[in-house]
């Protein structure tokens, strides 16, 4: 299924009490428009634009489908945004050139930088933190270290298997320590006893069994050796030199949509249930949960307060690094990341930072 923006939907109504608990860390609600008008006075005509995501359009793109509904990416110049759903790393559409940017993680990146010379950069990213998890009943395997993996069956997806291999690598794991068993990302095997762990995200499979009151022990890799960026915005340096308008302003109306998913996490969930995802079989609740968690614990740090979302400082591009280098892949900072882009956007439109309501 792909969106394409070329209308101003309409607004969704969200519950007070659930944007209220949404808002721990950004401290007063709004509904799903921006307080300050941050449209370019004249507005390109920027064309068409193809963003290709690394998952199915449920919650976790949030700001992306605030971003359609409201016309921000209208706004910013564009007759058209085609989000095109996952799963995929991006990275074979942005080098085939049927994607203009690409959603994913920055170790996927990394490893196309190192290994193939592959021409891109990261222009920003959503997640502060990445939320690979293993995921293990509270009750039942309870993995609560990297050690206790050893001897254990692990669920592992074909697409997850490269950072799992790099989990494992940076804690001094072998492969042949673990029994790896190939599973989708549904977190039943996990249910079932088929399996004692399961590489899941914090925000997506380990809520989804909480809400059913099924209790979780969550290792995250961020935590345990591998820090690194994720949801990363992703383009070619061709991309970069030739069309940096284009990014500034889907930059620029990012911003806006997660500007309104942090702060009122629900009104992503309820369009991504009854409107993008409709035929996917979403949970309203569990929706809202998942918003509610990656707002909190993955968009938001202390860092995107002082200098805005999709930023990442010196210090996380290093971060970053040491885990792709701890996993395997010699890549540079200046080889990974390309944060111009977005200083720009940030320069021109300074109101854009203060995200808080």
């Amino acid at each position: 299924m792909t969106f394409v923006t070329s209308r101003r939907a309409r607004g969704t109504a969200v519950g007070t009490a659930v944007a209220a608990a949404a808002l721990a860390l950004s401290a007063c609600a709004g509904g799903a428009s921006s307080t300050t008008d941050t449209t370019p006075v004249d507005a390109a005509d920027l064309g068409d634009l193809a963003v290709q995501l690394s998952w199915i359009l449920n919650e976790e793109w949030s700001g992306e489908l605030i971003a359609d509904a409201e016309g921000y990416y209208e706004d910013a110049g564009f007759s058209s945004v085609n989000l095109v759903p996952g799963p995929s790393s991006g990275i074979p559409e942005l080098l085939s050139g049927t994607a203009d940017v690409s959603f994913t993680d920055a170790l996927s990146v990394g490893a196309a930088v190192a290994n193939e010379g592959a021409p891109l950069k990261v222009i920003g990213a959503t997640f502060q933190k990445n939320p690979f998890t293993i995921a293990s009943l509270a009750d039942g395997a309870a993995i609560g270290s990297p050690e206790d993996m050893i001897g254990k069956k692990i669920g592992v997806q074909d697409s997850n298997r490269p950072v799992f291999d790099a989990f494992l690598a940076v804690n001094d794991i072998d492969a042949s320590d673990v029994e790896i068993v190939p599973v989708q990302y549904d977190p039943a095997p996990l249910v079932t006893g088929e399996v004692d762990g399961l590489i899941a995200f914090v925000t997506s499979q380990s809520v989804t069994l909480e809400v059913e009151g099924i209790a979780v022990t969550d290792l995250l890799f961020a935590d345990n050796g591998l820090p690194f960026v994720a949801h990363v915005v992703t383009a070619t340096d061709e991309t970069i030199e030739t069309e940096r308008e284009r990014l500034k302003a889907f930059l620029a109306a990012e911003i806006q949509g997660w500007t309104d998913a942090v702060a009122d996490p629900a009104a992503g969930a309820e369009l991504a249930v009854e409107e993008y995802g409709a035929d996917l079989g979403l949970e309203l609740e569990t929706s809202v949960a998942s918003a509610v968690a990656q707002a909190e614990l993955l968009v938001v740090s202390d860092e995107t307060v002082e200098n805005g979302l999709f930023t990442i400082s010196e210090d996380l591009q290093e971060q970053t690094v040491s885990s792709l280098i701890s996993s395997g892949f010699d890549v540079t900072a200046a080889e990974l990341f390309d944060m111009t882009v977005l200083d720009e956007v940030y320069a021109e439109q300074p109101d854009l930072i203060a995200y808080e309501r």
